[in-house]
């Protein structure tokens, strides 16, 4: 049975850095990745772990890298705990299936996101001025409606704690340059290109996610994660409909209980059932085995 990892503890190692779901180390040339369980909504970490989710979303961040590689270059060196540096051997349990070695990249505090079907906060700010992030949509288009054409839509990059906020492309142009913004819009729109088709041929659709990219010197590379079910939101293609919210392989099961609980969005989180932690579980595998075609036990 896959142990839970809620948080990692690596006395031997330097932890620079815990994210909302990842622990992060310096190994001095290179950094160590580990995705935990915790789950995040509402930019709050929840109190209770979803029992395998670090090992999901590292397995199917690993299986886009390989395919997005042909598009744009990453920051993956290994995930083979048996190759990691010597100082690693004492955690390799805990390390195996959930961890990655990734170059050191300057991360650009930028979140690239692609939007392929109005929902979120995305649908919220068109039911207010018919646009997102100052881009113009028509008028009477329903809730979780495909758009005639995928759009960049870029946020801030807040610290935890903190809503990143949807900017305008002119926003982002000024905080990193006009010549850098471009790159990244036109980076995050082909990969989502090739991420949807992949994703829609085994009965998925991805309505929208996020991308984070950093510098390698001047070379831009994909950083992070890519395409999960925690920066993106999964549809089954089966069951979609537009007009109202959608069935869903992805954190959106949670956000919906929190919203029906009236929780107010801010620290601290309350528990999740047991129920729910089962469901959202169920949730990551289904999509994972969905894109992957392949079985999993976690």
């Amino acid at each position: 049975m896959t142990p839970v990892v809620f948080e990692t503890n690596f006395p031997e190692l330097n932890l620079i850095k815990r994210g909302k779901v990842r622990d992060i180390y310096d190994l001095g040339d290179m950094l160590l990745m580990v995705a935990t369980d915790r789950i995040s909504a509402f930019d709050v970490t929840m109190p209770n772990p979803i029992p395998g989710k670090g090992k999901v979303l590292t397995e199917l961040s690993l299986f886009w890298f390989e395919i997005i590689k042909s598009l744009i270059p990453n920051h993956v060196i290994s995930s083979d705990v048996e190759k990691y540096p010597t100082v690693c051997k004492p955690y390799a349990e805990i390390l195996r299936g959930r961890s990655m070695l990734v170059k050191k990249a300057e991360p650009i505090p930028i979140e690239c996101v692609v939007r392929g079907y109005i929902s979120g906060s995305g649908w919220k700010s068109y039911l207010e001025n018919k646009s997102i992030c100052g881009i113009s949509l028509p008028l009477g288009l329903k809730e979780c409606e495909k758009l005639a054409e995928p759009i960049f839509t870029p946020s801030t990059k807040e610290e935890i704690g903190l809503h990143d906020i949807n900017i305008e492309f002119e926003e982002v142009s000024k905080r990193i340059g006009k010549t850098l913004a471009e790159k990244l819009k036109k980076f995050s729109l082909a990969i989502y290109h090739e991420g949807a088709k992949i994703a829609d041929k085994n009965g998925i659709i991805i309505a929208d996610t996020k991308f984070e990219f950093g510098l390698l010197g001047k070379e831009i590379i994909l950083i992070d994660e890519i395409l999960t079910p925690d920066s993106s939101r999964f549809w089954p293609k089966d069951s979609y409909q537009p007009g109202g919210s959608q069935q869903s392989f992805d954190k959106q099961y949670i956000r919906d209980y929190l919203i029906s609980i009236k929780w107010n969005k801010k620290p601290p989180a309350p528990s999740l059932p047991e129920e729910v932690i089962k469901n959202t579980k169920e949730k990551y595998i289904k999509a994972l085995k969905l894109i992957t075609a392949k079985s999993h036990a976690f």
